[in-house]
């Protein structure tokens, strides 16, 4: 199987041209390929795919093998890939994801150089049922939640994919995710299961956070996780519609910004290539 490694703000993924290649077990390629140890290294694999219904489809798997719904830096990265790679020559497409259909638009510099891309993440969703969690009522936003023997103030939302952000005192940075992560991740609240965003309110225009994905454990950045989080902020007053905001991530910066005009969310941030090659897939 022939790849491509990328990374946005450190969120590493295997990026296949499925146009060119078919896997015939996409959850175990995922498994080996993501192995740090004994496979290339990475928080998943992401298929590129034909579309009937955009320009191009989003297949994701995370490093366990599940199918994950939609990854913020990965659309970024595809965006890239597809520009520089010569799948297409428009500066704006649309992505099918399992979380709906995305447009992102490509930032070039003078010379038409890929410098970033921004995603319309669409608009967050604070309904407990459609998220999904187990929370009473129309919304849960900043709501009690006992994990792990402690009590915590919660605020569930979707954006693609269902996350649960918490506000912390302090820097997240002495925080024993390995520890706490999985029992937010596997919490009887989320059937099916969920991210967690544990975040310090630096200022209403720079939020420090750290990341525990679902069937991916940390990682370095989480694009959809960085929305869910502004958005979370926002809902709590902590910061303002229609400003730049800055996620300091451990794997570097996003730009979130929610619009009133639409209540869509729209990210900014890096997408890289990191190495390519080829792999022989276990049997």
């Amino acid at each position: 199987m022939n790849f491509t490694k990328m990374q946005g703000a450190g969120n590493d993924y295997i990026y296949v041209n499925g146009f060119e290649e078919h896997i015939a077990d996409p959850a175990k390629a995922a498994i080996q390929v993501s192995d740090r140890h004994f496979g290339i290294g990475a928080d998943g694999l992401i298929i590129i795919l034909p579309s009937s219904a955009a320009d191009f489809r989003m297949a994701m798997y995370n490093a366990d093998g599940s199918q994950g719904k939609m990854c913020g830096n990965g659309t970024r990265c595809i965006a890239r890939y597809v520009y520089e790679l010569g799948l297409t020559d428009k500066t704006e497409i649309t992505l099918e994801t399992l979380g709906g259909i995305k447009t992102i638009k490509i930032n070039t510099n003078a010379d038409g150089v890929f410098s970033s891309a921004t995603v319309n993440m669409g608009a967050p969703i604070f309904t407990p049922r459609d998220i999904p969690a187990d929370f009473p009522g129309d919304s849960a936003v900043n709501v009690p939640l006992s994990v792990d023997g402690k009590d915590w103030r919660v605020t569930a939302v979707s954006m693609g994919n269902p996350h649960c952000v918490t506000f912390l005192g302090e820097s997240p940075a002495g925080l024993d995710l390995p520890r706490i992560g999985p029992a937010f991740e596997n919490h009887a609240a989320f059937p099916e299961q969920v991210n967690t965003e544990f975040c310090f309110v630096h200022s209403p225009m720079l939020l420090e956070m750290r990341v525990w994905e679902r069937g991916s454990g940390e990682t370095l950045a989480c694009g959809t996780g960085a929305c869910a989080t502004a958005a979370a902020a926002i809902e709590l007053g902590h910061c303002q519609m229609d400003t730049d905001i800055t996620l300091r991530l451990r794997g570097g910066d996003l730009l979130v910004r929610r619009s009133s005009a639409d209540g869509c969310v729209y990210m900014t941030g890096p997408a890289e290539f990191v190495c390519k090659g080829c792999i022989d897939l276990n049997p």
